[in-house]
């Protein structure tokens, strides 16, 4: 299992770099972080939350392990407001409204084209992870009192820690 940086890792604000090859490196990266995100446990994971600066994610919403490398939404539309909450920053959750729809374009492992039409859980995990791998936290997605909660709450364990 590897493992999956935390709340103020500086890894998790830089925007990851697209994969140029998919090689056998890359299909060891993906089973080693579904792997990790079942033991977690969740329902996606970005490659930057296990320290790797590279544009992938993995993700299974009931229907089985998958991973979309280079992913990119090139539509969105309608609200969802739902309960989110992020494995690097483990035990809390808050209710985020993100567009309910989106369509997301990217590779599969054998560097095949993928175009998925997503909404509901699974568009709001694809929301999730592309902001992990353009280097946002779900924390910049509140509003600024749930914020200043959240910030007070993380230091708090910090200093606790």
């Amino acid at each position: 299992m590897l493992p999956i940086r935390q709340y103020g890792d500086p890894v998790l604000k830089q925007p990851t770099k697209e994969v140029d090859e998919i090689d056998g490196r890359v299909a060891k990266l993906v089973d080693e972080m579904i792997e990790t995100m079942y033991e977690a446990p969740g329902v996606g994971l970005a490659a930057n939350q296990v320290g790797v600066q590279r544009r992938l994610f993995v993700y299974d919403v009931g229907e089985g392990a998958a991973a979309i490398i280079n992913p990119r939404i090139v539509e969105s539309s309608g609200e969802w407001a739902y309960e989110e909450g992020c494995l690097s920053v483990p035990g809390l959750s808050w209710t985020i409204v993100r567009p309910n729809h989106v369509h997301l374009v990217g590779l599969d492992l054998d560097g095949r084209e993928v175009s998925i039409e997503a909404s509901e859980l699974e568009g709001r995990v694809f929301q999730h992870e592309l902001d992990h791998l353009d280097g946002t936290l779900l924390l910049e997605r509140l509003e600024p009192e749930q914020r200043r909660e959240a910030l007070t709450i993380l230091r708090s364990r910090a200093v606790a820690g």
